[in-house]
């Protein structure tokens, strides 16, 4: 009886850290989304005249041929997705704030990609955002 009772805190340890890894990989599939439009909104598009409808679609071809657009929303999709199957098992109060981590990754591709530049603002900001997501994590695990 007694090994039945120590298996069910066991698991629930499992599956909130499961949650915690789906939610680390939202945050992944958030900023690479977001790096994606970015890269989606400096591909040229043809102007729209929303009175005139000859304009739509070459508007909507370019649309269709914008990959990296396409596959941003893609990639948002598929964070909402793995999100949602974070939440079913975790403590939402936890793993909420962890999403935070999104504006660090975003902030270092956007160093990377478009050269972005990084100063002391920037960075103190990101040291509270990862110092918050700690606190909160510490928080949540004490209760």
């Amino acid at each position: 009886m007694a090994s039945s009772a120590t298996a069910i805190p066991n698991q629930a340890a499992r599956r909130s850290n499961k949650s915690i890894y789906m939610v680390l990989g939202c945050t992944v599939f958030a900023a690479t989304a977001q790096v994606l439009l970015k890269f989606g909104a400096m591909h040229p598009m043809p102007a729209v005249n929303p009175g005139d409808t000859s304009t739509w679609m070459p508007f909507l071809a370019a649309l269709l041929k914008n990959y990296p657009l396409i596959l941003g929303y893609a990639a948002h999709s598929g964070n909402a997705l793995l999100l949602i199957l974070a939440l079913r098992d975790g403590e939402l109060s936890l793993l909420y704030p962890i999403i935070a981590l999104t504006y660090v990754w975003v902030n270092l591709l956007s160093m990377y990609f478009f050269h972005d530049r990084m100063n002391i603002w920037k960075a103190a900001g990101i040291a509270l955002v990862i110092g918050g997501v700690a606190v909160m994590g510490r928080a949540s695990s004490r209760t």
